[in-house]
């Protein structure tokens, strides 16, 4: 059996109630579901609980996963969304100070000013810009998966990150250094 064969023999299973198939399923993907949940969230505890939500969701709706369709693509696109509604959701809005590490130089200092700028431009996008973004960027997924998680076309995907882009090109110009030479 290859991979795919065995990953729709546990979408099979989990499909007919089998709970272990499903938790092997899911066990994948955890770490880029939860890290997508993080770089929307911004807030671990809610991170998690939007994953944990995300998976009783997915457990409830597996029998709408199309035969011969990845789980993790599917699932991340549900985490996605469960993320968009914890930020819908929010009866306020709380500023977050960064811990700062005391950083040996000043080098130090400029690169996580410059990360922190990037990711505040990142937040400022779009929901379904920033998920693009992150998922094909921070979470390294291919187009045709992030395609599959947000129920778009690849075309569709290159589209929205394309915009992000054009929306980040103004924060991440700012940060860069010119060089006379």
């Amino acid at each position: 059996m290859t991979i795919g064969e065995d990953e729709q023999a546990l979408i099979a299973r989990a499909q007919s109630g089998d709970l272990a198939a499903y938790e092997r399923l899911l066990e994948p993907s955890i770490r880029v579901a939860t890290r997508l949940a993080f770089a929307l969230l911004h807030d671990r505890s809610e991170a998690e609980d939007a994953f944990q939500e995300a998976a009783f969701r997915a457990w409830r709706r597996l029998r709408n996963l199309h035969p011969g369709s990845r789980f993790q693509p599917w699932f991340v696109g549900i985490v996605a969304n469960q993320c968009r509604e914890v930020r819908r959701g929010r009866w306020r809005q709380l500023i977050r100070v960064p811990e700062l590490a005391v950083a040996e130089s000043g080098n130090e200092i400029t690169t996580w000013l410059e990360g922190e700028d990037l990711r505040r431009a990142v937040a400022r996008l779009p929901h379904d810009q920033r998920v693009a973004v992150l998922l094909h960027f921070h979470l390294d997924m291919p187009l045709s998966d992030v395609a599959t998680a947000l129920g778009i076309s690849q075309a569709g995907v290159k589209t929205r990150i394309n915009r992000a882009l054009k929306r980040l090109r103004p924060a991440v110009a700012s940060t860069e250094v010119k060089v006379d030479g």
